[in-house]
């Protein structure tokens, strides 16, 4: 596969590695992405390459809790200037709160806003407008009560990162502070359960394959064992600990694990909702000096 300067500058700058260095990665992979990032970490020279560092989509993240009940949803525009017009914050702000009596995408769609579907305000909302809208996805979580925070906040409980954490037992604040936290640490999960086995396994290969390198290239090489029983399993509860909620360091005190906080103000996280604008939807690389060709050219 042809190695392109458009791969060696999307793989540069989602892991900060130099440019030859990210080139030989992808000539090693074949120009497959993931495996050369992957590669870069074997020899020391990327951390994980994160998705949400590739977004493109704009638009606005609606929170909204009642009693033990949270939603979030994400309804995205063309450009970051709609997402700051009061009709459009508006059209979220009714849509979010519609949630509240759904359980799911598709029922949201159909659900009454202002006496029409919320599909049908949309549809009239993208010929008002003028742009482009979608509502993308929604999330629903419960517990004893659940905190809410939004980053970044365009108006009240939208923004461009919504958090959502239910708790079991009665909230004193920490909810919201768990809620801050979620917001700039991005876990992957809640604990090791719920982690996708795919990561954790990938991860482990990552490591291994670390572990053996640096090994072989030692003065003194440790024997297998210690590479497999120990190093190995060490890095592995390190990376459970930097992503997982329930392992990570608590921002508002670095001395306790989030999970020992909870336990300390009296509750239990029993789970968490991050929605960030545009995660997962992979930016489209424009060739700027093509286009321009292409427009002389008529």
């Amino acid at each position: 596969m042809a190695i392109t300067a458009q791969m060696v500058k999307e793989l540069r700058e989602s892991t900060g590695a130099g440019m030859m260095d990210a080139k030989k990665a992808l000539t090693e992979t074949n120009g497959d992405m993931e495996a050369a990032v992957d590669w870069l970490r074997t020899k020391g020279l990327a951390k994980a390459a994160k998705k949400a560092d590739r977004i493109a989509a704009e638009g606005l993240v609606g929170v909204a809790v009642t009693g033990g009940k949270g939603v979030a949803v994400e309804v995205n525009s063309e450009t970051d200037f709609v997402a700051k017009n009061a009709d459009f914050q508006g059209l979220v702000r009714g849509i979010t709160d519609a949630a509240l009596g759904v359980s799911d995408l598709d029922a949201l769609k159909a659900a009454p806003v202002g006496g029409k579907s919320v599909e049908d305000v949309l549809t009239g909302a993208i010929a008002t407008i003028g742009e482009n809208m979608t509502l993308r996805r929604m999330a629903v979580i419960e517990g004893d009560a659940v905190a809410a925070y939004v980053h970044n906040a365009a108006a009240d409980g939208m923004g461009k990162i919504g958090v959502l954490v239910a708790l079991k037992g009665a909230d004193n604040g920490i909810g919201k502070q768990i809620a801050m936290h979620i917001a700039a640490t991005a876990p992957m999960s809640l604990g090791e359960a719920d982690l996708d086995p795919a990561v954790l396994e990938r991860e482990r290969e990552v490591q291994t394959q670390k572990a053996l390198e640096e090994n072989a290239a030692a003065a003194k090489p440790k024997p297998d064992a210690v590479i497999h029983n120990n190093i190995i399993p060490g890095r592995m509860k390190k990376f459970l600990e930097e992503v997982t909620l329930l392992g990570q360091k608590f921002v508002i005190n670095p001395d306790l694990t989030v999970e020992q906080a909870a336990k300390e103000a009296g509750v239990e996280v029993l789970g968490f909702v991050r929605m960030a604008v545009g995660e997962g939807i992979e930016k489209k690389q424009e060739d700027f000096a093509a286009e321009v060709a292409k427009t002389l050219a008529g």
